[in-house]
């Protein structure tokens, strides 16, 4: 039997062997790769601006304000407005999903050194978008630009694209029973308060207009469970 079990114990640590090397020899293959690191700053610049995007969709308005500007000053580190007016349409992308949209005025300032696509998507989100800027959307929101329609939203895939594409609609006055309930089901899933606090008070607006009491007292009860949950209405 001992011949047996040295034989195992030595196949054993072959094995253990061989999987070392393997180890090392991707953390060789890694460390020599040609491809250069991430900078610190774009990580840093890219981790606090979706903390941002997702405290302002769950109405934490504090943590927001910190994030986006710990974003902007990783990337005022480069130098480079182009980048800065990136940052500022996430943050109207969010709005304008929420129906909260507002003049861009923090991209508008920037809006000179902006590269074509941030000034078709700046444009789409205040319905200001030409025919000839479609292209340069999103795809996401390429189709919804081209069409105007609502079928278009299921097929987003990306829940805060579906968003901003049913918030585009909205204020463009495309916003049927179908955005409203594709909307309100998209930050329902997700767990988004403001923007679906925002879209339960058109639902209930519109069965309170159309005399549908029982609907509306059944929106203000979910709303209301909403609300509680978070302490308050988002501001």
């Amino acid at each position: 039997m001992k011949p047996l079990v040295s034989l195992r114990l030595r196949s054993a640590a072959s094995r253990r062997c061989a999987a070392v090397c393997t180890v090392i020899s991707v953390v060789v293959l890694t460390a020599c790769s040609s491809k250069p690191p991430t900078p610190d700053w774009q990580m840093n610049a890219q981790g606090a601006a979706q903390k941002a995007v997702e405290a302002y969709l769950s109405g934490n308005t504090r943590v927001e304000q910190l994030e986006w500007n710990s974003a902007r000053a990783e990337v005022s580190r480069t130098g480079r407005p182009d980048l800065l007016a990136r940052l500022e349409l996430m943050r109207c992308a969010a709005q304008v999903a929420s129906l909260a949209a507002q003049p861009c005025d923090r991209f508008e300032n920037l809006r000179a050194d902006a590269a074509a696509p941030e000034q078709a998507y700046a444009d789409y989100l205040a319905h200001r978008l030409q025919p000839q800027q479609i292209p340069l959307l999103p795809e996401a929101q390429r189709k919804a630009a081209a069409s105007g329609e609502a079928a278009v939203l299921a097929a987003i895939e990306d829940p805060l694209s579906r968003l901003v594409a049913a918030g585009v609609l909205f204020e463009g006055g495309h916003a049927g029973p179908q955005v409203i309930a594709s909307a309100i089901d998209t930050a329902s899933t997700q767990g988004w308060r403001r923007p679906l606090m925002a879209w339960l008070g058109v639902q209930i607006s519109r069965a309170d207009a159309s005399g549908d009491a029982e609907a509306a007292a059944a929106l203000r009860r979910r709303m209301a469970i909403v609300e509680k949950a978070g302490g308050g209405m988002p501001r």
